[in-house]
């Protein structure tokens, strides 16, 4: 760890959204052209808005003073900012109330706080500027969101992070009653398994020339401590339970490792598969998500799989479990005991309740509705550049704050007829939902390309634009003059293709990701039975997690849409990771079936002993992703909930009921053409009894033997 994480190399995130989408799609053609053509044309990173204090129309003396401050903030040379555009007709809203100056900053800075803090100087010596006069001086745009939100999350990142740490280890102590036992994962997981990640990480970057994004830091957090709890449980409950049956400590370790080490090696690879594979996604935000992601969860498992038993054997067990004093005594009424009986006494009563619960809520992701309005939904209404925007809408057009670009090019080399320029914006202003084509482009020196500015009706990452765009884009190619090629770009056409890339994501990542899960499963398991109906359990828990969130926040809360990517990040959280659990109740019913239990009785047994470690892992991680809710926005609180909900259903519903009912009703074709249901079978080991089996003298066996 200390190697890597010393001599790791330094790489920078990228945070344009154009940046993250391959060359071939249209909007990322139609920039390339744009410079090409248009050197000197910018998009506006920020908007200084002017309007009276009374709400009356602007008069001359107005607009005077309009450029009086305009000037003045030129001349203050403010770090970063590039040009400030002067107050024109075609920028002052019809009614004569609103007017606007566009202001370019170095695109550089919009990878740093930089590019926020610009807009914080420009705000703040505009406000000043116009103080003394009748204007009221705001400022909106790219730049001045970015300060809105980071001003509206405040400290939240921090408090996510520290609660997640303190509810670990708080919870964890508290199931084994023990201070040491709390504090272990966390040490573990983030001093040691989150710097070599990191390193490494750094290292495969630079290597193989990948995309990094600034969201990466975050949500490494969130999978290194919560996977790297989750397998840390996994042998602690199983170590344990050995020192229960009478195994030394360091018998105990060997056989945590022995018997759990398989299951978690599984679980560690279907899961570093369902993050891996998204290097073949189209958005470069989870290409660079994936790999990066898939590094973290080997280098947890490693840690997990020898760091972790080394440190249970060198660490006497009293002390791991200090102060408690009943560790070493199963409790004879186990809550878990009773659930595993009530899985193997009526496992079809149980897989029906379990699987419906998770078709009803399925039901509501007939109704998500993705939206790209990621700014309006991760800040409160009543922050400036909101106002801005809000005024935009009533004054402009809501597409006014990022106006839509159709470039027109001549294909034939010689210079565009301009004849036809009248009849081309005709057409594409007459499309449902474009509030004004410009009556005239702007022609490239070389007469070749010409720029037709298009303002849209409705906000420009909103779905009804980007649907206004489509038919855009139809008519803007069809109706293009013989011998020319249109492109439209924009950031609604940026919107467009990400939401063209995401759809060719779900036919290939998806599907890629089931098969190599279902082959590790199998290669685990030694079946070609049991893989299909815990694949059948995980693609239900992923409907169950995005209808439940959609009837929560679009149903009953009255949300327009949700974020576009949580179904992505569904995939990536829930079903990765919560794949765990039915790794782990799977491997404990395999196990208990090969030791000669019948298919109920090991439906019984994997509740009663893995059912604990199921819930607390479970329960740990949901926790800790619902700390995102805190951040008092409806973005985090989206994702906080299906993160937390849809890890619950994981662990809850699925490993603890569903998985091992449909395996009782199965029986022992779950197993097929393997060995599992044969004492004889497997690895040779059917000598050794089920963990916990007691001697006819009511000892523990291992305890017998000796």
């Amino acid at each position: 760890m200390i190697a890597i994480a010393v001599s790791a190399p330094k790489i920078t995130a990228q945070t344009d959204e154009a940046a993250f989408l391959p060359k071939h799609y249209e909007s990322i053609q139609a920039a390339q052209l744009q410079e090409k053509a248009f050197p000197a044309n910018f998009t506006p990173s920020a908007l200084a808005l002017f309007e009276r204090n009374d709400g009356a129309p602007m008069s001359e003396a107005d607009k005077a003073a309009t450029a009086k401050i305009i000037q003045g903030l030129t001349d203050k040379k403010i770090e970063h900012v590039e040009q400030i555009i002067a107050v024109s007709d075609q920028t002052t809203s019809k009614d004569g109330k609103y007017a606007l100056a566009p202001i370019a900053i170095d695109k550089a800075t919009q990878q740093s706080d930089a590019f926020g803090e610009t807009a914080k100087k420009l705000r703040d010596e505009g406000k000043s500027l116009a103080n003394g006069t009748d204007l009221k001086f705001q400022l909106g745009g790219a730049a001045a969101q970015q300060l809105d939100q980071k001003e509206a999350s405040g400290s939240a990142d921090a408090i996510i992070a520290l609660s997640s740490v303190v509810l670990v280890a708080l919870i964890v102590g508290i199931i084994f009653r023990s201070v040491l036992a709390g504090i272990l994962p966390v040490v573990l997981s983030l001093m040691v398994a989150m710097p070599t990640s990191n390193g490494l990480i750094a290292y495969a970057t630079k290597a193989f020339d990948l995309e990094s994004t600034p969201i990466l830091s975050a949500i490494l957090i969130v999978v290194v401590l919560g996977v790297g709890t989750d397998y840390f449980l996994f042998l602690a409950f199983r170590y344990r339970e050995r020192l229960r049956a009478g195994d030394t400590r360091q018998e105990a370790v060997a056989n945590a490792v022995g018997r759990v080490g398989e299951a978690i090696a599984s679980a560690a690879g279907a899961v570093t598969v369902a993050f891996a594979v998204l290097i073949l996604s189209s958005l470069g935000m989870f290409k660079a998500l994936g790999p990066a992601l898939a590094i973290a969860v080997v280098v947890t498992a490693l840690a997990s799989l020898t760091l972790v038993p080394a440190v249970l054997t060198v660490i006497p067990a009293r002390g791991v479990f200090w102060p408690g004093k009943k560790w070493m005594h199963e409790p004879s009424n186990a809550r878990f005991a009773s659930l595993g009986r009530t899985v193997q006494k009526r496992p079809a009563l149980v897989a029906v309740a379990s699987g419906g619960v998770l078709l009803a809520l399925t039901a509501g992701a007939l109704g998500y509705n993705g939206t790209f309005d990621l700014a309006g939904s991760s800040m409160p209404k009543d922050k400036e550049s909101m106002v801005v925007q809000d005024k935009l809408v009533n004054g402009f057009s809501a597409g006014a704050a990022d106006p839509t670009h159709v470039y027109l090019t001549s294909t034939g080399g010689g210079k565009l007829d301009q004849a036809v320029f009248d009849g081309y914006v005709a057409k594409l202003g007459a499309v449902p939902g474009v509030a004004e084509a410009a009556a005239k482009p702007q022609v490239s020196k070389d007469g070749v390309t010409a720029d037709f500015t298009v303002l849209l009706k409705n906000e420009p990452s909103s779905n009804a634009a980007i649907d206004t765009l489509t038919e855009l884009r139809e008519v803007a190619h069809a109706q293009a003059p013989s011998g020319t090629d249109a492109k439209v770009g924009g950031l609604t056409a940026i919107y467009k293709d990400i939401n063209l890339a995401m759809s060719h994501d779900y036919k290939l990542v998806f599907p890629i990701a089931g098969l190599l899960i279902l082959l590790i499963l199998g290669l685990q398991l030694r079946s070609v039975v049991a893989p299909w109906y815990l694949m059948a359990s995980v693609g239900l828990g992923f409907s169950a997690t995005l209808g439940s969130s959609t009837l929560l926040f679009q149903n009953i809360k009255g949300e327009h849409g949700m974020m576009f990517m949580l179904p992505i990040l569904i995939y990536l959280f829930v079903v990765a990771i919560g794949t765990d659990y039915n790794i782990l109740i799977i491997a404990r019913l395999r196990e208990e079936a090969r030791a000669g239990r019948n298919p109920r009785e090991a439906a019984r047994e994997a509740v009663r002993h893995g059912g604990p470690t199921v819930a607390a892992a479970g329960f740990i991680l949901a926790v800790s992703f619902a700390t995102f809710m805190l951040a008092g926005n409806i973005f985090m609180l989206e994702f906080g909930f299906a993160m937390a909900f849809g890890i619950f259903l994981a662990a809850f519903v699925m490993a603890m009921f569903f998985t091992p009912a449909l395996t009782a009703l199965v029986g022992k074709a779950a197993w097929w053409p393997g060995h599992g249901g044969d004492a004889t079978g497997g690895h040779g080991d059917a000598a050794v009894p089920p963990a916990g089996a007691h001697s006819a003298h009511g000892l523990p066996e291992s305890a017998g033997r000796r």
